[in-house]
């Protein structure tokens, strides 16, 4: 009975970047979608500044809401098992504790699209850019997790 139970449960994913405002939630968002009855997916920053309106448009465009999310601080997180923690961008990378109950601790970097200083257009791209470039990573993660 246990291993069918064992069987079943999702595997917990938690997403990190710094502002836990676009990377991060559209990574959260975007596992959710791909594949949300097989994993619990989660985000947070190192120093969260709230959800950016574009990763929310961004996600929009794929028909994917995001915007009930919210900006998290990692520390909501520091006591809970997560079977892969993933860190979204550099900085999150050098500012990651160790967590004691995680299997796997991964590093994907992503520009941050938020940061792209240009026209309204460009910046839309970069959002759209990124967002293709997560989601990529997470359909490969899906079929073979390593």
């Amino acid at each position: 009975m246990l291993l069918s139970h064992l069987l079943f449960m999702k595997q917990r994913v938690l997403f990190l970047c710094t502002g836990n405002s676009a990377r991060s939630q559209m990574a959260e968002g975007l596992l959710r979608h791909l594949a949300g009855d097989r994993y619990e997916a989660s985000s947070a920053g190192t120093h969260p500044v709230g959800l950016n309106p574009g990763a929310v448009a961004a996600m929009q465009e794929l028909q994917i809401d995001i915007s009930a999310q919210r900006s998290k601080r990692m520390d909501e997180f520091l006591d809970q098992a997560f079977d892969y923690v993933i860190t979204v961008c550099d900085r999150a990378k050098e500012s990651c504790p160790r967590w004691p109950q995680t299997g796997r601790l991964v590093h994907w970097s992503f520009e941050d699209p938020a940061a792209v200083m240009q026209s309204p257009e460009e910046q839309r791209m970069a959002f759209r850019r990124v967002r293709d470039q997560i989601r990529q990573r997470l359909e490969k993660f899906i079929t073979a997790p390593w």
